[in-house]
């Protein structure tokens, strides 16, 4: 699995250094937990969807391509993850507090993006705050935003 993400990157953004490997591990990371709240609801949609990708895009400039196999090797390594600690590490050593604040917001429009914000998701919502090291005070800031502009 882990070549496979190497692959995709060394392919198809031809960068080799170990700083930017974890670079995308984070990256991956932080999309593992976007494809992560599509789920939450148990009602998979394709306004979710297309909100993953364009947040996956437009945060990490990536191409229609880069995004799209982004996307596709976080859908795996979420499907084989047992729990969300892994990418909360990797996203806790690497990101300042503005930065997971964006993807706590990210989140947001994710759980936003069918019109309706369910129980489950908004659980998630609070237990990846709180392994993000987040104050609450900052999870409804970032709600806040969010909902007003949805």
């Amino acid at each position: 699995m882990i070549q496979t993400i190497l692959d995709f990157f060394n392919t198809n953004l031809s960068l080799k250094t170990e700083a930017v490997d974890q670079d995308h591990q984070i990256k991956l990371a932080s999309a593992s937990l976007l494809i992560e709240m599509i789920r939450m609801d148990h009602k998979i949609e394709q306004t979710e969807h297309d909100t993953v990708k364009a947040l996956l895009k437009k945060d990490f400039s990536l191409s229609d391509d880069e995004t799209d196999n982004l996307f596709m090797l976080a859908e795996e390594e979420s499907n084989n993850a047992v729990d969300y600690y892994r990418f909360s590490k990797l996203i806790n050593q690497s990101y300042d507090n503005s930065q997971k604040i964006r993807i706590i917001e990210n989140l947001w429009h994710i759980a936003y993006a069918d019109g309706e914000l369910d129980k489950y998701e908004e659980h998630y919502l609070r237990k990846i705050a709180d392994l993000l090291h987040l104050p609450h005070k900052e999870f409804i800031k970032a709600k806040h935003r969010v909902s007003e502009n949805t």
